[in-house]
């Protein structure tokens, strides 16, 4: 089966053309329209002709008898493949590298990298940190709480932070708790978890442990997980309500199942997993979601993945109708994505 020819010069114009005039008033496009935009004399009688072409080769649709035509998702596919990487200014990036670095956590960048992305497109930002599936520690700390509890905190290097708080049947004093987390950020920083954590084990296991105070009561907190904590991608989402009142022709319950969907942090997860595959530091650009799920055929995506300091990845992405603004929210994207790889690094 031969392939499709490639569209003409003047064919990809009046499409560009088309695609632009829907995604600013989401209504369908009339020939008439078309022209009276153009700086040529072309006539709308051939630019009919041309969306004639357009509509046999599947770049357009016709909702009604009478109706103009609207882009398809062929058409939409075409156009983004057209524009420039996406790297002109939407964003004030020195207030966001501010605004990220002032951030006291791994977990606050990601949510106000979300919130900046959600700003300035009016679409659903999303941003993600993904752990490194061999974390190295960095540090320690122990804290003594009231009612015999201690709060246990683990660094990475990829500076992840997870907190646990245990309850221990006998007392424990704060310096204890230093003596404590000098023995193991003195004996295990830098070292792989699964790595400190066997190491760790085995030394409490030697019959010396028994006789050391301080080592025995740190076999206490080996066993209430000490090393042991869970390390789950932080993911935040914003501006799902951007979506309300956009006609992204679903029914009532359609809509319903698209607004479960979104809450979903694992298949949001599997989402960005799956459409943004390209290598690192390079747009990926998804027209139409429905192979991910039929209440997401009119939505696109547009994201992507950063590199960050202890093996750290982060996917920085921005979800909503086919008719976005592609050329502004590829730059919001670029630039949240360079603004967190710097606050981070």
């Amino acid at each position: 089966m031969s392939s499709q020819p490639a569209l003409s010069a003047r064919e990809r114009e009046v499409l560009h053309a088309i695609v632009e005039s829907y995604i600013a008033t989401g209504e369908p496009v009339a020939s008439r329209t078309i022209s009276r935009g153009r700086k040529d004399s072309l006539s709308p009688a051939s630019i009919r002709n041309v969306m004639a072409d357009l509509f046999e080769q599947g770049y357009l649709a016709q909702p009604h008898t009478s109706a103009g035509r609207i882009p398809t998702e062929k058409a939409f596919r075409v156009y983004v493949q057209s524009l420039a990487a996406g790297r002109h200014a939407v964003l004030d990036l020195e207030r966001l590298r501010a605004d990220l670095s002032e951030a006291e956590s791994l977990s606050g960048r990601v949510e106000r990298s979300s919130h900046a992305l959600t700003e300035v497109t009016h679409n659903i930002g999303i941003a993600a940190a993904i752990p490194a599936s061999s974390q190295t520690l960095d540090r320690v700390e122990l804290i003594k709480l009231v009612d015999r509890r201690v709060l246990m905190v683990v660094v990475t290097r990829d500076r992840m932070v997870r907190d646990r708080v245990v309850s221990l049947h006998e007392d424990i004093s704060q310096d204890d708790l230093n003596s404590i987390r000098n023995y193991l950020n003195e004996n295990f920083g830098g070292w792989v978890l699964p790595d400190a954590r066997q190491e760790l084990r085995g030394r409490l296991e030697q019959a010396s442990a028994a006789y050391d105070a301080i080592l025995k009561r740190l076999t206490v907190l080996y066993g209430k997980g000490l090393l042991d904590i869970e390390w789950a991608p932080e993911i935040y989402m914003e501006g799902a309500s951007c979506l309300v009142g956009l006609d992204l022709h679903l029914t009532r319950e359609k809509m319903r199942e698209l607004f479960r969907t979104l809450e979903e942090k694992k298949r949001m997860l599997q989402l960005l997993d799956r459409f943004l595959e390209q290598p690192t530091g390079e747009l990926g650009i998804q027209v139409g979601l429905g192979d991910a799920h039929p209440s997401m055929k009119a939505l696109s995506l547009i994201g992507l993945k950063v590199i960050l300091p202890g093996g750290l990845s982060a996917k920085i992405a921005v979800l909503g109708p086919i008719r976005m603004d592609y050329a502004r929210v590829m730059s919001a994207v670029w630039q949240v994505g360079s603004a967190f790889r710097e606050a981070i690094g």
